[in-house]
């Protein structure tokens, strides 16, 4: 890797020991470390370790023991010595691979490692290097972090092996390559016809290597000489496209059209920006077009292709399945009791409530869990999937809006899985994609599969459902909505957008989080849209805002 100075001697010295920092000069190419350990999690080697097994060490790895481990990992690596720096980590043929393609298919030469203070039994340090192919090089610099564990056969101190190790944008089965790009780049245009770049619109970013994949071959483009990741088994399978870290020669793009609005969009990325965590998509329900889409984080799309229970938002394809079945109507007397049981389990409303002889319409505006729960008994385990599928479009796998997404899940399940399916928990999950289309095929009457390219570019087939809604259910739907956003938990955030509108608030509990993720999914005339906050609270006061303002905006 680069080229290695002969070292003619290896002094044995201890390291100095200079106002509490230990500096760590490892001789050959110049290797310098210089991090500060501070005890913390580690402890010192006279407590952290005990001993087990004869002769196995247990208990943390000290901090002396992260300092040698971590430093005998880089120093390998960076000499270039692959073997020997797989063998400093618990999973050393995967790290084998991925460390000896770092110079042969990277092509990554003068590497050096500068760590930084290690907390407890991580470190994290900061890689310079040289991407050189045909003639072409660029510097490359990036941050990373490895956690020294210890192995339990033995007790030795290693590296806990994962490729984001290597860098951080890899997962486990990914690959770092250089040479010419698989897929010509691309200029993605919104609905206007102006450019869309990452830099304007940062929720943008994986969108863009979407488009690329799919359409970079087709747009008439050609291929650049860049550094890439290549996506391994376990990327593909979560649906994450190639991504290129660093350009050497650029390639001509090729041209793209997308639906996107540049005001919906800008407004969109605004708005997520305000909470953590937070996403939302906007549709036209007359076409599916796709306005918006924005996630207040960057790296993963949440918004196309998050796996989330929608909570009480589900609620709306619920209430479809019993108003078809007639075990509901808006006017008609509906349970609202405080707790119901099924499946073994006991059910909650927030805080206990209950509603005494009150309509289905006021469960539904209140969000009561038991009056959907006490239907479950006169439900086939398959109703509720058959509903999401015929009549949503959903959970078939089959939506190609342009770049890869997540097309929800609404299993057959039994017992208590199947009610709690019924209020959006058990294993039902959606993303705000999802979630805005539910509330656009309520707004048309039609599920129109969202799309972000229009199908006409590459004559692909967009995904349909098999039936609609009987006009007395879609009727019955649409009020129990438009009430909701008038009087329901809704009507806060949706305050001054009425008549023509309708909104779905939930909440979804997620173990060992102290808040709920919040869900908002609303429509007004020709818009309709849908967000998350994770870990943000009740849906009307996180979510509801977000959406709110985008239909507003966009009327």
């Amino acid at each position: 890797m680069g080229k290695r100075r002969r070292v003619a001697e290896r002094r044995k010295t201890s390291p100095a020991v200079l106002g509490g920092m230990i500096a760590v000069v490892v001789g050959g190419a110049g290797f310098g470390v210089y991090a500060l350990y501070d005890g913390g999690a580690a402890a010192d080697e006279g407590s952290a370790a005990s001993a087990g097994r004869q002769g196995v060490k247990t208990g943390p790895v000290t901090a002396t023991e992260i300092r040698t481990a971590s430093t005998r990992f880089l120093t390998a690596w960076q000499h270039g010595k692959a073997a020997e720096a797989a063998s400093a980590t618990d999973e050393p043929s995967a790290a084998g691979k991925l460390l000896t393609g770092y110079a042969k298919s990277a092509h990554l030469k003068d590497v050096t490692f500068t760590p930084g203070a290690a907390k407890g039994a991580k470190v994290p340090f900061t890689v310079k290097a040289t991407v050189a192919y045909k003639g072409l090089s660029k510097p490359l610099t990036y941050t990373s972090s490895l956690t020294v564990v210890r192995r339990a056969s033995d007790g030795e101190p290693l590296v806990d092996w994962h490729a984001a190790v290597v860098h951080p944008d890899l997962r486990d089965g990914d690959t770092l390559v250089t040479g010419e790009s698989g897929t010509p780049p691309v200029k993605a245009l919104d609905r206007d016809g102006a450019q869309i770049t990452a830099a304007k619109y940062p929720s943008l970013g994986t969108v863009l290597d979407g488009l690329r994949e799919k359409y970079g071959k087709r747009a008439g483009g050609t291929a650049g000489v860049e550094l890439r990741v290549v996506r391994g088994k376990e990327a593909k399978e979560a649906k994450l496209s190639d991504k290129t870290l660093l350009e050497l020669s650029k390639g001509t793009p090729g041209t793209v059209r997308t639906t996107l609005s540049p005001t919906l969009q800008a407004a969109a990325e605004q708005q997520v920006a305000k909470r953590a965590r937070a996403s939302v998509v906007v549709l036209r329900p007359s076409t599916g077009e796709i306005l918006a889409v924005a996630n207040s984080g960057h790296g993963f799309n949440t918004a196309f292709q998050g796996s989330l229970a929608p909570g009480s938002t589900m609620k709306i394809i619920t209430s479809s399945l019993l108003l078809d079945k007639g075990l509901a109507g808006v006017d008609k007397t509906h349970p609202c009791p405080k707790t119901f049981t099924y499946g073994g389990w006991k059910f909650h409303n927030d805080d206990d409530f209950e509603i005494k002889g009150g309509t289905f319409k006021a469960s539904f505006a209140r969000s009561c869990n038991t009056a959907f729960i006490s239907q479950a008994k006169k439900l086939d385990d398959d109703d509720l999937t058959k509903q999401a599928q015929q009549v949503f479009g959903l959970s078939m796998n089959n939506w190609a809006i342009g770049v890869p997404t997540f097309d929800g899940s609404v299993p057959v399940q039994s017992a208590a899985q199947k009610a709690a399916s019924l209020i959006g928990q058990g294993g039902v999950r959606m993303n705000p994609l999802n979630m805005a289309s539910v509330a656009s095929t309520v707004r048309s009457g039609t599920f129109h599969q969202p799309y972000l390219v229009a199908p006409s570019v590459d004559h692909r087939t967009l995904a349909t459902a098999s039936r609609t809604l009987s006009a007395k259910t879609l009727s019955q739907l649409r009020e129990l909505m438009r009430y909701t956003a008038e009087a329901g938990t809704a009507a806060e955030a949706m305050s001054g957008l009425g008549p023509d509108y309708g909104a779905k608030t939930g909440s979804a509990e997620v173990d060992g989080q102290k808040k709920p993720n919040g869900w908002f999914t609303a429509y007004r005339g020709d818009l309709a849209a849908a967000g998350v906050v994770q870990a943000g609270g009740h849906g009307g006061d996180t979510a509801g805002p977000i959406v709110a303002k985008l239909l507003k905006l966009g009327s």
